[in-house]
């Protein structure tokens, strides 16, 4: 989820997208206000998301990873509990 070089696009808070320099905020927004995915490549189909920053998704395309949701942390791919 965060932490390794690996990012799980369905659970993974944006804040774990920082590591890839262009990612943060606007593509690891994208990611984490859609979804769930059943696919890295579904990221690509999000709506509203420019080419140049489908890109730069796919320049790191290979850290990413696809695992089935976690209710747990879905919930909290925007805001990590910080401010409930």
């Amino acid at each position: 989820l965060g932490g390794s070089d690996k990012v799980d696009i369905n659970n993974a808070n944006v804040q774990a997208y920082r590591q890839f320099p262009g990612m943060y905020p606007t593509a690891a927004g994208a990611i984490g206000s859609h979804g769930p995915y059943k696919s890295v490549q579904d990221i690509y189909s999000i709506p509203g998301v420019p080419d140049n920053v489908k890109a730069i998704m796919k320049k790191y395309e290979a850290q990413f990873v696809c695992l089935p949701v976690n209710e747990a942390y879905f919930i909290d791919r925007i805001n990590n509990g910080m401010y409930r």
